[in-house]
């Protein structure tokens, strides 16, 4: 997948240069290794472009990272996640650039996983992500206790933690900039969940319309989208909706909790130009009126047509299609997880043991 804890190490990994190129790998390398991908590697590749801190992609990037591709593409270092990737015989894929001094490390995004939200489409319950007293929802908290866990523990990589919401980091995915003189200031709202490619699409359709883009993304509460969308939506709560909007470089600004109906009053704090709606069916309010029905009387409503209909649900039907296939790649993965990290802690135990 790619969600906001990729973008969040692309993030810190921009800060640590000049210039940012992101390797992808291709839907058969990524099978090899890991599992079945949950997005093809086109929708991979125009994703990660999508990403605002990423300068240039390099398509089909080989899995093992060598100091060969470092040199083909002129990079000082190349940087990862503080987790560990292996390769499907259990070894590290950075070993070679590590060895060689040309390897950063960023932090890893706590409470965001594949595993974790691959589990949270599978186990189509409507609090995954609710809060209830003395914790987390008795059945997601079986999904972390057991969800791809391998029978001699957890991997704290793998393993799921729930994700805080803090104002820093909010601050860290947005802009900061505001409207200047000449922009044209456009209003789109929805869920947004599980962020991807047609949302991409959407996105780019619509800053393409205008020659100065300032795009306003309102974003619905839970309870709002699980009120119009059913099932167990949102997968991503609104915190982590939030980040994974703001990422994106078509994006200016995002409202969280935006309300359902664009009132009068939200076009003029905003001082709105234009309001678009993708394709999808939109429902009425809950007394019935339209949504949308002040930006059409002013005239400022339009429907565009990304060219994308993917949604949330086709990605939720991809996952259910390769449940079983996508249970095994966490055993797996945990699996060789907890092979490396046993045998870090005999190494620090014998290091330990021979400074005695």
């Amino acid at each position: 997948m790619v969600h906001y804890g990729h973008s969040n190490q692309l993030r810190q990994a921009r800060a640590m240069g000049d210039y940012l190129i992101a390797g992808v790998h291709t839907d058969e390398e990524i099978s090899c290794h890991k599992g079945p991908p949950v997005f093809t590697q086109e929708e991979r590749y125009k994703m990660v472009r999508a990403i605002k801190w990423v300068d240039e992609i390099v398509p089909g990037a080989p899995y093992v990272t060598t100091l060969e591709t470092l040199d083909k593409y002129n990079c000082d270092f190349c940087v990862h996640g503080n987790d560990i990737t292996l390769t499907v015989d259990g070894k590290d894929t950075y070993e070679e650039v590590k060895t060689a001094g040309r390897y950063r490390s960023c932090q890893r995004t706590q409470g965001v996983s594949t595993t974790d939200l691959v589990g949270r489409m599978l186990l189509m319950t409507k609090t995954h992500h609710s809060v209830v007293s003395g914790g987390v929802n008795s059945d997601y908290q079986q999904h972390r206790d057991n969800f791809g866990k391998d029978a001699r523990g957890c991997s704290p990589w793998t393993g799921v933690s729930q994700f805080l919401q803090t104002s820093q980091k909010i601050m860290q995915f947005a802009s900061g900039k505001e409207p200047e003189p000449g922009d044209t200031i456009i209003y789109v709202a929805g869920a947004f969940d599980l962020f991807h490619i047609g949302h991409i699409d959407f996105l780019e359709k619509v800053h393409s319309l205008a020659p100065k883009p300032y795009i306003i993304v309102g974003l619905h509460f839970d309870q709002e989208v699980n009120v119009y969308k059913g099932k167990n939506y949102p997968i991503m709560n609104i915190h982590e909706r939030t980040l994974s909007v703001l990422a994106c470089r078509y994006v200016s600004e995002v409202v969280i909790g935006a309300p359902y109906a664009v009132t009068a009053d939200l076009i003029d704090h905003f001082k709105v130009d234009m309001v678009y709606h993708g394709k999808t069916e939109v429902l009425p309010d809950k007394d019935g009126s339209d949504p949308y029905a002040e930006p059409k009387r002013r005239g400022i409503f339009q429907t565009v047509d990304s060219g994308n209909s993917l949604s949330t649900d086709d990605i939720v039907q991809r996952i259910i299609k390769n449940r079983l296939e996508y249970e095994a790649r966490n055993q797996k993965k945990e699996a060789k997880e907890l092979a490396v990290l046993h045998a870090l802690r005999m190494r620090e135990r014998l290091i330990e043991g021979a400074e005695k």
